[in-house]
């Protein structure tokens, strides 16, 4: 059996984010970059089903610019054995439907059973690209993991919700969103970063994994951002200087809202 993980080079959390007025997207251009933190849990978890003998390969699978490779290449020293990264000027500005086609086709290029994701992005927050991947290829999907079991051609999920813990059995192939309570993701060693540099690290086109640019990218876009604006600055609350009326004061704020 073959993993996909869906990885992302995001901009470092501990930097300031900044939309570019021209484009209304996100400038990726400066600053530095890593590894999505939450795309950590799901190599994990890829590694430690093959270390279990539960899979013969760990592919990561991502799509964004060539560099991005550098941030990527983290997934490797951990353990994941190659890197397949979608290159392509034609899919600058894809909304979420554009990236699944796109992530889609490269998993399942890439030969996957059982595609894995982290929870979300942190810098979209969307979390719904597990779903949108699962979709597209027509595969069960299964979101919020908090563990994850393989046993010959199925899958046994437990997973979060509002009401406590489901219990999820579904056939392979299928698409898995894993949380944070899923497991403790290692730490490359100096030996694992060595090594990552030697192994596998394809830069693809979209139509090297048999995606058509022309249904992601900002022309195949289903949505539009149409504008941005700061937030206003928060208003200054009301003080109350208590000269033995305080009490008073306070339930005829409340009063005066409506608030009781």
């Amino acid at each position: 059996m073959k993993i996909a993980v869906c990885v992302k080079e995001v901009p470092d959390t501990t930097a300031e984010k900044r939309i570019d007025p021209s484009t209304f997207r996100l400038d990726r251009t400066s600053g530095d970059k890593m590894l999505n933190e939450f795309d950590k849990y799901a190599i994990e978890e890829a590694i430690r089903l093959k270390e279990a003998g539960a899979a013969d390969e760990v592919v990561l699978v991502s799509m964004g610019p060539a560099k991005a490779v550098d941030s990527l290449r983290t997934g490797l020293a951990m353990g994941a054995d190659r890197l397949v990264l979608v290159s392509d000027d034609a899919l600058a500005g894809s909304d979420y439907a554009g990236t699944a086609r796109v992530l889609a086709k490269a998993a399942e290029s890439a030969g996957a059973d059982l595609v894995l994701f982290g929870s979300e992005a942190t810098d979209a927050r969307g979390g719904v690209m597990a779903a949108a991947v699962g979709e597209v290829l027509g595969r069960v999907w299964i979101t919020s993991a908090n563990s994850l079991a393989v046993d010959g051609g199925s899958i046994t999920v437990e997973r979060q919700t509002d009401d406590g813990v489901d219990t999820v059995q579904a056939p392979l192939p299928a698409v898995v969103s894993v949380t944070k309570a899923i497991n403790e993701p290692r730490y490359p060693s100096l030996k694992g970063i060595m090594g990552a540099k030697k192994k596998p690290q394809e830069v693809k086109s979209a139509a090297d994994v048999g995606a058509d640019a022309a249904q992601a990218g900002e022309a195949g876009a289903k949505t539009k951002v149409v504008g941005i604006e700061t937030p206003p600055a928060r208003a200054t609350g009301t003080k109350i200087k208590d000269a033995g009326d305080g009490a008073q004061k306070i339930l005829d704020f409340l009063i005066e809202r409506k608030l009781i």
